[in-house]
Order: C-alpha cells, then sequence, then structure tokens
C-alpha cells in the first residue's frame, strides 16, 4: 500500500482551516447588528465617559507618552482591547452553541486533529476581533481621538493587536470548555469580562492604583493578562519598548490553547459533556 502523501493531508488540513475562517466571515457579515453593537460600547465609553474625564491626566506625564495627553487618547488602546475581549468572549458563546446543535459538533468528529480544529476558530475569531478594532479605530478618529495610526510604528502596533486578539480568543476557548449551557454565559460577563476589563490599565495606569491607596485591585491588575495586553498595544503604537507584556501574552495565549485542546479532548471535556445516561462510555 502506498503511504500516505503528507503534502495532501496538510491542503487537506489548509483548506479546512480557511473553510472555517470564511464561513465565520460569511456569518459574521449577515449580522449588522454584531458590528453595530461591537462599536457601541466602546464609543460611548470615548464620547460620554472619557469626556468627563479629558484632562485627568494634565498633571503628570506618564509612559509611553512624552507629553501631556487627554484621556480619550489614554483610554483609546483600552478601548480596543474592549472590543477584542468582548469578541473573544462572544466566540466562547458561539463555541457553546455550536458545540451543541451546530456545525462544530460536525467538525470535532472530522478526520483532523482536534488542536487543528480549535486552532482554526482561533483565528476566525482573531479576524472578526481585528476586524471590529480596526472599525473602531477608524471612528475614534473621525470624532477627533489623535493616535498615532500611520507612521514605523504601525507594524509593531499590528503585531501587539494580533498577539492580543489572540490571546483572548484562546481565553473564550477555554471557557467554552467549561460553559456547559449558553445560559451561564452571564456568569462570564459577571466573573471574567468586567473583572479583566476593570483591574487593568485600560481605564487608568497603575501608578494611580497605587497612588490612591487602591493596593488589592493593583496587584490583581499587576497579575491580569488582559493589563499586559493593552500595555503591548499602548507601547508599540508609540514605539516604545512594551517590555515583559509581549512575553505575557504570548505565554497567557499558548497555556490557554493548550488547556483548549486539552479540555476538547473526547476523554475529557466534549467528550464529556456528550455523555448521556445509559450511553456509551
Amino acid at each position: 500500500m502506498a503511504a500516505p502523501d503528507r503534502r495532501t493531508g496538510l491542503t487537506h488540513a489548509l483548506y479546512a482551516m480557511l473553510a472555517i475562517v470564511v464561513r465565520e466571515l460569511l456569518k459574521f457579515g449577515r449580522q449588522y447588528g454584531r458590528l453595530v453593537s461591537a462599536l457601541v460600547r466602546p464609543l460611548l465609553w470615548l464620547a460620554v465617559f472619557a469626556a468627563g474625564f479629558r484632562n485627568v491626566f494634565g498633571i503628570a506625564i506618564v509612559e509611553p507618552y512624552d507629553t501631556y495627553i487627554p484621556y480619550d487618547v489614554y483610554i483609546a488602546p483600552g478601548l480596543v482591547g474592549m472590543v477584542l475581549l468582548f469578541n473573544g468572549m462572544q466566540s466562547s458563546l458561539a463555541m457553546v452553541y455550536d458545540r451543541e446543535m451546530g456545525l462544530m459538533r460536525l467538525l470535532l468528529t472530522a478526520p483532523l486533529p482536534r488542536p487543528w480544529i480549535l486552532l482554526s476558530k482561533l483565528l476566525a475569531t482573531a479576524v472578526l476581533s481585528l476586524a471590529q478594532a480596526a472599525a473602531f479605530l477608524v471612528v475614534a478618529t473621525l470624532v477627533g481621538t489623535d493616535l498615532p495610526l500611520i507612521g514605523p510604528q504601525t507594524l509593531p502596533a499590528v503585531g501587539a493587536a494580533v498577539g492580543s486578539a489572540l490571546m483572548l480568543g484562546a481565553l473564550g476557548l477555554l471557557l467554552s470548555v467549561h460553559i456547559k449551557q449558553l445560559e451561564n454565559f452571564a456568569g462570564t460577563m459577571n466573573f471574567v469580562i468586567f473583572p479583566m476589563y476593570f483591574m487593568s490599565t485600560a481605564l487608568y495606569p497603575l501608578w494611580k492604583l497605587q497612588e490612591s491607596g487602591a493596593v488589592w485591585v493593583y496587584e490583581l491588575a499587576r497579575f491580569n493578562p488582559f493589563t499586559y495586553a493593552v500595555e503591548w498595544m499602548r507601547f508599540a503604537l508609540y514605539g516604545k519598548d512594551p517590555g515583559i507584556a509581549p512575553w505575557v501574552v504570548i505565554g497567557t495565549l499558548l497555556l490557554c490553547f493548550g488547556l483548549a485542546s486539552w479540555g476538547y479532548d473526547p476523554q475529557r471535556g466534549f467528550g464529556a459533556l456528550t455523555k448521556r445516561p445509559g450511553g456509551a462510555p
């Protein structure tokens, strides 16, 4: 018997990945309300919340900025992070639905490695997150937020956004292992999304937390991977060294994706979820 052609197998896997990504894009293209809702949330923060604190940083110059900045400029990377965070978490909701009654139920039985299927879903999530983040940045620029989007720092900033989108998408994959019902997503909002966002540097720098005496919030923000995602994007946008932020983001990405792949193993995660009383083990 002839040995299987590895090139054919790789081609099949790449076509499967492309099909999954394109399907998600087409699905998103038919959901106009999803894009609108993804933009309304950060734009409200930018237009309403930032307006009341516009000159909050007039007393000091904070890294990575070289001069005084208005508050809307400071929180813009955090709002990009908000877009990536919410879409990454929404992907976990979609995975729960697809796993129970949608396409994912069929994909998990396809003759492809389980991690490859999850990687395809992760890439689709990241592409959608980045598209929504780009749309937000365009609108934010149009309403007067002064961001250095074009220049030598553009490529590093895009790399930071890609890494952050993948990390948050991987976190969504990991959560989908443990979310067994769609109704549990409200708990995800309250115990994952909001704490990750508010206990980070998306809205205020770490030194502000420490200066105000909120020590426990400061410590939680220091260990919050979302903090490092926001800081990586913020520093990259201004061409500054982000320190350990990229390594924390990439490390969290690999850890979450590895745990999600382990959880979706038929003998552990997904297989355990689909067991029925009296059914086959």
